[in-house]
Parts: structure tokens; C-alpha cells; sequence
């Protein structure tokens, strides 16, 4: 009996410590976070297609910023406008469960962001995983106010796939104009016709028929055919032929 007691604390002292770490682990396994992201609405010029133009962008970016979440996780984004334009941004294919007022779409769920001021938008990503992508919600400012949205399982919970053995970065397809895209829309508001067709199809913001072919509007001797650009002259491990002669000058 005496060494029984004197066990009996030693065994309440051992049960307390493991009851304390079970709910830690499950804890560390289970917990969402809040992610802050802070949007900058800024003009930039780039320069596509040989045209440099002044374009709405993300923190300069165009494309824009990439945003991470688990599921579960919840979503901060402090949008600041510091562009002449108003501006509201929509994330496409996020479920906004109870959170309909950030959902983004301009005078349906919210006033648009006027220059000089700016919107919070705060939602939780629920029941969901996969690439998604946001921009802009207003006029045509999407054409290059836009971005990818990754949303990642559960910490310890598995994909439903075989794990990829690497992970590459979201390829975006999108669209260029050399005009202004709000004059384009404004025009065929003007003629109740179509917008005009863009100039090119872009992969991650620039122009994909580039990584395909080289587009020449004047006839060669070589043809239109793949162009490979090698350097001038025969080196030891050159394959492949110089450029022609009569090849443009980009």
C-alpha cells in the first residue's frame, strides 16, 4: 500500500503531461492562419511587342503578386489605389461563404475604390484547394490587373494525386493591346460592335507566339519554318548551322 501511494503521484503528474501534449499535436496539425497580402494599385510602363505603353498594375508587377493559402486559412488584402482609375478586385472562383461583401464585383457587392483611398477585403478560403486566379472587377483594367491564387491542403492533409517530384510556377494565359484598353471598350460601346481583337496572346504577361515561332512579315529563301538562334560561326560543339543571311535584325 505505501509504495502504491507514493506512485500515485508520479503516475497523475505522468497522465497530466501526456493529456497536455495530445492537444498540441493536434493543435500544430489543424491551425489556420491569417494571411496579410498588401495590394498597391500603381501605373507602370512596360514595353511588349516593341511598343512601350503605361498599364495598371499590383505592386509593379505584371502579371501580379501570387497569393498562398492553406485551406482553412484566412485571407487579408489591403488594397491601396494610387492610380486615376477606380478599382475593385474579385477572386474568381473563391467561395464567399458569409463574406459576400469581398467578393469584389464593382457596384454589386461593393463602391469601387476611388483613387487615393483604400478597401480591406477579408475572407476564409472553406472546402476548397487548387489554383485560382484574381483582378481586377471594373471596366477592362483586368487586361493586366491580374494574378494567381494557390490555395495548398490542410497542414497533414495529403493531395489526392501522386505528389508531382517538382513544383513549377502558375502559367497564366492572357491577352495584350497595344491601344489603350479603355479606349478599346469605350470604342465598341461607341459602335455597339465587338472590342478589337488583341495584338497577342500572353503566357505569364508576354506575348506566347514568341516562344513558338518567329512571326517575319517578309519572304526569306529559308522559308517560314522554326528559327533557332545560334551564335555566328562554327563552334566545337555547335550543331546547327548559323543564321541565315538575309534573317532580319530584331
Amino acid at each position: 500500500m505505501a509504495a502504491s501511494s507514493a506512485l500515485l503521484p508520479l503516475l497523475i503528474v505522468l497522465s497530466c503531461i501526456a493529456l497536455l501534449q495530445f492537444p498540441i499535436m493536434t493543435a500544430s496539425q489543424q491551425t489556420s492562419f491569417t494571411r496579410h497580402y498588401q495590394f498597391d494599385i500603381q501605373m507602370k510602363n512596360v514595353t511588349r511587342l516593341c511598343q512601350t505603353k503605361s498599364i495598371v498594375t499590383v505592386n509593379g508587377q505584371f502579371p501580379g503578386p501570387k497569393i498562398v493559402a492553406r485551406e482553412g486559412d484566412r485571407v487579408v488584402v489591403r488594397v491601396v489605389n494610387h492610380v486615376p482609375y477606380n478599382i475593385s478586385l474579385h477572386w474568381h472562383g473563391v467561395r464567399q461563404l458569409f463574406s459576400g461583401w469581398a467578393d469584389g464585383p464593382a457596384y454589386i457587392t461593393q463602391c469601387p475604390i476611388q483613387s487615393g483611398q483604400s478597401y480591406v477585403y477579408n475572407y476564409t478560403v472553406v472546402g476548397q484547394r487548387g489554383t485560382l486566379w484574381w483582378h481586377a472587377h471594373i471596366s477592362w483594367l483586368r487586361a493586366t490587373v491580374y494574378g494567381p491564387i494557390v490555395i495548398l491542403p490542410k497542414f497533414g492533409v495529403p493531395y489526392p494525386f501522386a505528389k508531382p517530384y517538382r513544383e513549377i510556377p502558375p502559367v497564366i494565359f492572357g491577352e495584350w493591346w497595344k491601344a489603350d484598353t479603355e479606349a478599346v471598350i469605350s470604342q465598341a460601346l461607341q459602335t455597339g460592335g465587338g472590342p478589337n481583337v488583341s495584338d497577342a496572346y500572353t503566357i505569364n504577361g508576354l506575348p506566347g507566339v514568341w516562344f513558338m515561332h518567329c512571326h517575319l512579315e517578309v519572304h526569306t529563301s529559308w522559308g517560314l519554318k522554326m528559327a533557332w538562334l545560334v551564335l555566328d560561326g562554327s563552334l566545337p560543339n555547335q550543331k546547327l548551322p548559323p543564321p541565315p543571311y538575309d534573317l532580319p535584325k530584331c
